[in-house]
């Protein structure tokens, strides 16, 4: 069955996008990329012999992927033709769900965070005169105060 995949999978991202990137997955199915409209679509094998369950999903920043939007089983029987108008609706889904915002219509508000994200980081904390002397400072200070001390008491005694 992977095999068969594999070839169907093939013919099938020269249907839809020119440039794409088709391997194998780990649970069998076969994964297609196509980076240059940032959108992906799984084909793995489901309990009925010829059908396979495709998923369609987006690329992220950085290259890895997002959870799948959409998924559809399709008799591998069907063809080629069946199974790209199934891949077309589901990456329309897919694109459907993080299409930019209309103009005069305000984006969906995000949810508040807790309150402790809200606190700044290490980074974004001010500095300066409020800023509090950790112990660990106060103990190097203290260890370089017995270092001078003590020098100076070596050599007053010398």
């Amino acid at each position: 069955m992977s095999v068969q995949l594999r070839d169907v999978a093939g013919e099938l991202a020269g249907v839809l996008w020119r440039e794409h990137t088709v391997y194998r997955e780990r649970s069998g199915g076969v994964v297609i990329r196509g980076e240059h409209v940032r959108r992906w679509i799984s084909l793995a094998p489901t309990g009925g012999r010829d059908e396979v369950l495709v998923r369609a999903g987006r690329i992220l920043d950085g290259g890895t992927t997002a959870p799948a939007r959409s998924e559809a089983v399709v008799p591998l029987s069907a063809g080629t033709g069946v199974l790209a108008a199934t891949c077309r609706r589901l990456l329309a889904d897919a694109a459907a769900d993080v299409a930019p915002v209309a103009p005069g219509r305000t984006a969906p508000k995000r949810s508040k965070r807790s309150k402790r994200s809200k606190r700044p980081g290490k980074a974004e904390r001010p500095k300066g005169p409020g800023k509090h002397t950790s112990f660990g400072s106060w103990v190097i200070l203290a260890c370089v105060a017995g270092v001078i001390a003590l020098y100076v008491y070596t050599a007053m005694r010398g």
